[in-house]
């Protein structure tokens, strides 16, 4: 079986990629939290590790700072592929 630590350096990786693509858009925490008519909390707490994205949150926060689901897919398929060897 797999975990799905919170705290899993998978996440780490993933939440990494995409605080690096909100920043690399120009977005501050609370510009995205508007886009993504969210408190801005919300994105904060996803950034640092203490709430998880589900599939169609996940979706839905890289089209808000136009990066790629699908890059953002390879790089967590990445980092599980690093922690199954």
């Amino acid at each position: 079986m797999f975990s799905t630590s919170l705290y899993s350096s998978e996440y780490d990786t993933l939440r990494l990629w995409l605080k690096d693509a909100r920043k690399s858009s120009g977005f501050s925490i609370r510009e995205l939290a508007s886009r993504l008519e969210v408190h801005h909390s919300i994105v904060g707490k996803v950034e640092s590790g203490d709430r998880k994205l589900e599939l169609f949150e996940f979706i839905s926060y890289c089209n808000a700072i136009g990066a790629s689901a699908e890059e953002g897919f390879s790089v967590a398929l990445g980092a599980r592929n690093k922690e199954v060897k």
